[in-house]
């Protein structure tokens, strides 16, 4: 065999990939299927209806069940426990247990909980310790009980570099921050804008965005050929850009600071204060076919039009 099982691991399971190094006390069930160069440490269990890609590392004291599906490169910390039943009982099994996904480049912190039936988005990263109610984003960072996002992998955070923010050049493919005037005298302040000339579009439709909580995410879409414009008017949002390749996130914290997002530009909003307001304008009138609301299907376009 082109794999290694240690003298006291137990393999049963003939679909194990080459160059995978199976350690000792871990225990492999028949119909698993395991790819190539995996590291399956000492006291892990995995069950038979489970699929593991290449280049995946599980460490110490880790169960996979049935109905866990984990994609290539992930890392799965020491001690971390997945559920496949929702509402388990002693011997009464469900004709089929939920299928939890990992998907491709994602890492499992430590002591975490997954709750079953959820998706760990591409490259997301769950923090030791964290019990996960809800599928995560990808790239998104993600801790605590339960689980929130606290922010995503790969950001820069342009509120460090003052030149990009003051200047309104490009963020990232064409998204930028346009600062709207504020008149302010004795009698108070006033904020005027013309769509023509302090917008890069003139809207079609408005919409407000409150009353989120701190924990949930809004957005997660990118628009086809739709243009956006975000002002937080009261309180404050993390606005996060993603090109598909890089990503940037700003806190829109001021009713003059507007963030413009082109289309063919993944936008989410997320650390919503508990007064938050955001105002949206749009170039286009709603239209559901002009939304893309699956990351990784996003990436795949925005690779063509590129």
């Amino acid at each position: 065999m082109n794999y290694f099982v240690h003298p006291n691991g137990i393999c049963e399971s003939k679909n194990i990939g080459k160059d995978t190094k199976i350690w000792a006390f871990a225990h492999v069930l028949p119909r698993a299927k395991i790819g190539e160069n995996c590291n399956i440490c000492d006291q892990t269990f995995i069950e038979n209806d489970v699929t593991i890609g290449n280049n995946v590392t599980i460490k110490c004291g880790v169960q996979i069940w049935d109905g866990i599906e984990i994609e290539d490169n992930v890392f799965i910390g020491p001690n971390a426990s997945f559920t496949n039943d929702k509402f388990p009982r002693s011997k009464q099994y469900p004709e089929k247990f939920l299928t939890t996904k990992i998907e491709k480049g994602a890492s499992i912190g430590a002591n975490c909980t997954i709750l079953p039936g959820i998706t760990i988005g591409q490259n997301a990263m769950v923090g030791a310790g964290a019990v996960v109610t809800h599928s995560v984003p990808a790239n998104a960072i993600v801790v605590g009980n339960p689980a929130t996002i606290t922010g995503y992998v790969g950001v820069t955070n342009n509120e460090e570099n003052k030149n990009i923010i003051e200047s309104n050049v490009d963020l990232i493919s064409g998204a930028k921050i346009i600062w709207l005037n504020i008149h302010k005298d004795i009698r108070g302040s006033l904020m005027a804008s013309e769509f023509k000339n302090d917008l890069p579009f003139n809207p079609k439709r408005v919409f407000f965005v409150y009353d989120v909580p701190n924990s949930k995410i809004r957005g997660e879409h990118a628009h086809k050929t739709c243009e956006q414009f975000l002002v937080c008017i009261k309180g404050s949002v993390t606005a996060l850009i993603d090109n598909g390749k890089e990503r940037n996130q700003i806190e829109l914290n001021s009713m003059n600071k507007g963030l413009y997002i082109p289309a063919m530009i993944w936008g989410t909003q997320y650390n919503y204060s508990e007064d938050a307001i955001l105002l949206c304008f749009a170039s286009k009138e709603y239209d559901n076919s002009d939304y893309i609301r699956d990351y990784l299907e996003y990436v795949k376009l925005s690779k063509k039009n590129n």
